[in-house]
């Protein structure tokens, strides 16, 4: 019985097979692409161009830099890559991951750990670290929520959790196009590696 294909061909001519993703097969301009070119909140945002993963990945280095001023540049480089696979999978909502189950969970620690892998850091980062990246993806998502997608104060509080307003103090969401995104996140992934 012929399997079903579980690959797929990058623009930079990778072939990323998303059950046994490896390091060789990823490349940061893949990523920055696919991320500037997949919309979260599924579209659903205020403005004439969609609110991309990679757009959102820049937000959560900025507050995850306001949060721990000290933090390492590997950390702030796992921040920026937090939602890397979804350059190849996608960008669920949370109540799509719970319907689809366990199953995305480990195709997306799969793919993590290969993107970590591939530009240095450890496959799985330190709980506490990953706390932290989480906390900035919180506060990231309240702004989000609150700015662009249509949330009060009080549902943003709830689904996101009250936030720390010193963190975000000056931060106002912009909606840009696609390619400079890319450019922007490509960038700062560059300046983190030639940093580290």
């Amino acid at each position: 019985m012929k399997q079903p294909r579980a690959w797929q061909r990058m623009l930079s001519g990778r072939r990323l097979d998303l059950l046994d993703p490896t390091p060789v097969d990823i490349e940061i301009a893949d990523i920055a692409h696919g991320l500037a070119f997949v919309a979260r909140w599924n579209g659903q945002t205020k403005g004439d161009f969609a609110y991309s993963v990679a757009e959102h990945s820049l937000l959560v280095v900025d507050i995850f830099r306001r949060q721990q001023p000290n933090a390492p540049v590997k950390w702030q480089l796992a921040a920026l890559l937090h939602d890397a696979p979804e350059y190849v999978i996608g960008d669920m909502i949370s109540p799509v991951k719970a319907a689809v189950g366990p199953g995305y969970g480990a195709l997306d620690d799969r793919l993590t750990a290969a993107i970590h892998l591939r530009f240095g850091l450890p496959a799985q980062i330190p709980a506490t670290v990953k706390r932290q990246i989480k906390r900035a993806d919180k506060l990231s998502a309240w702004l989000e929520a609150v700015q662009i997608a249509g949330f009060t104060r009080a549902e943003a509080d709830k689904f996101f959790g009250k936030q720390d307003p010193a963190f975000a103090d000056g931060l106002t969401i912009r909606l840009r196009p696609p390619t400079e995104v890319r450019d922007d996140f490509t960038k700062l992934h560059q300046t983190l590696m030639e940093a580290l």
